[in-house]
């Protein structure tokens, strides 16, 4: 019998989506602080290593966001440099205790991971983090429109849950969350799920806020450690595996005319 449990089942073959409802893709490691990256004398040099691919450069006050979290936890204030390519869908951030990368134009788990690979080799070669706490990667899918009306088509019962019955229409929100432990790994997997109404969010660093109703699919996969050591081909092996288990999470909870819809070919 096959295993069709998406927390320890093989990875299904990637069915590609034309149209895929993905709205952003972040890859996330904290570190211990580093203070000397928030001094611009010290930043040129990471910033010439990705320059060609994110030219643009911006300085924030932020309030650092922890992937791989029960709730949205947001840290103290701090300076963090954005780094962004050209058509504003591609955005590298650092800061004193992590760096990540975040699109709204994923294209392929591949090209994901070597950008991923190319922003960890400068800051390793750059601020040699030594160890890290923490690695997330989160992937954020959200529906609307007629597919939102399809919902009960498009996603698993055990997902749509309230959403797909009678009671739809007189429903304003409503946010499922779900916290996974992978047996004998260690590593976790926060899942969100349910209905946005227009205007709301409920983490405006990754979910932008639109005018009309959504349903969000939120799967978000960490491990973490009081301190491990930092290495870029162990957080390679780490995000293809995380990618993979995403995914995997992901085919199960939607049907075949999910795949269907966006472009996909089944």
């Amino acid at each position: 019998m096959v295993n069709t449990n998406p927390l320890i089942a093989q990875p299904p073959q990637e069915v590609p989506l034309k149209d895929a409802p993905l709205v952003r893709v972040i890859a996330q490691v904290r570190f211990p602080p580093i203070l000397s990256i928030e001094k611009k004398e010290f930043v040129g040099s990471f910033q010439e290593a990705i320059r060609e691919t994110y030219p643009i450069l911006h300085l924030e006050q932020t309030q650092g966001l922890v992937l791989g979290s029960p709730d949205i936890v947001q840290t103290a204030p701090q300076l963090t440099w954005r780094f962004l390519d050209t058509t504003n869908s591609w955005r590298v951030s650092l800061a004193p205790n992590f760096v990540a990368i975040e699109t709204t134009a994923y294209s392929s788990r591949s090209d994901f991971i070597e950008r991923f690979k190319n922003v960890l080799i400068a800051l390793d070669k750059n601020f040699n983090p030594k160890v890290i706490e923490r690695f997330g990667l989160r992937y954020i899918d959200r529906i609307d429109g007629q597919e939102l009306e399809d919902i009960s088509l498009l996603v698993k019962p055990e997902i749509a849950g309230i959403v797909a019955t009678e009671f739809r229409e007189y429903i304003s929100q409503t946010i499922n969350e779900s916290w996974f432990v992978i047996p004998d790994r260690g590593e976790q997997i926060i899942a969100r799920w349910g209905l946005m109404s227009s205007d709301a969010t409920f983490d405006p660093d990754a979910i932008e806020p639109i005018n009309k109703p959504s349903w969000i699919l939120d799967i978000d996969m960490f491990s973490e450690s009081n301190i491990r050591d930092f290495s870029v081909e162990t957080l390679m092996s780490e995000a293809q595996n995380f990618a993979e288990r995403i995914y995997t999470f992901f085919r199960w909870a939607v049907q075949d005319e999910f795949l269907r819809r966006f472009g996909g070919e089944v």
